[in-house]
């Protein structure tokens, strides 16, 4: 069966850069940015700091599943989707993918959160728009599996905290 690993949480977070170090171990597996699922109607939206509705959403989200769908369909052991989720029913359209999903919620401080975000070049989602997704955010729920990483440390710490759940996990 397949394992998909969502990489999850706000603009600026991290996602790209812990779904490109787990990548590397497992075996360059399949990774999907989720931005690039995004139609340029939602980019040109969020780039205006207009946030995205859950109508705008629905289709992106859909798409995505698709995509994981048909990793498990070519028989793959591992996906990666990097994907903002931040809603429950946002996650439950990922979860209906053939396999099994995994939540890794990244969750810096706002603080640290907002610094990343001001830092970035050429990015479409604008710093303002951070509040706007916060505000929406629900946490990952008893039922859901995965797990919630405080990343405000090195891109390493978080990668060696996240590689040492899945393991005890038994996911690697």
């Amino acid at each position: 069966m397949t394992v998909h690993f969502v990489v999850m949480g706000v603009s600026g977070c991290g996602k790209t850069t812990t779904a490109l170090a787990l990548q590397k171990h497992l075996n360059q597996c399949s990774y999907a940015e989720g931005d690039d699922f995004h139609t340029q109607a939602n980019r040109d939206k969020m780039g205006a700091g207009i946030p995205l509705t859950d109508e705008d959403r629905y289709p992106w989200l859909h798409n995505l599943r698709d995509w994981m769908t048909e990793q498990a369909q070519a028989g793959a052991a591992y996906s990666i989707v990097t994907c903002s989720a931040l809603k429950r029913q946002y996650r439950d359209i990922l979860r209906g993918a053939e396999g099994k999903t995994v939540f890794i919620h990244l969750s810096p401080p706002q603080d640290v959160n907002l610094e990343r975000m001001l830092s970035r070049q050429g990015h479409y989602m604008k710093a303002g728009m951070l509040d706007s997704q916060l505000a929406i955010l629900e946490t990952l729920g008893a039922d859901e599996y995965g797990i919630k990483i405080d990343n405000a440390g090195a891109p390493e710490a978080v990668e060696a905290d996240i590689l040492a759940w899945l393991k005890a996990e038994g996911l690697l």
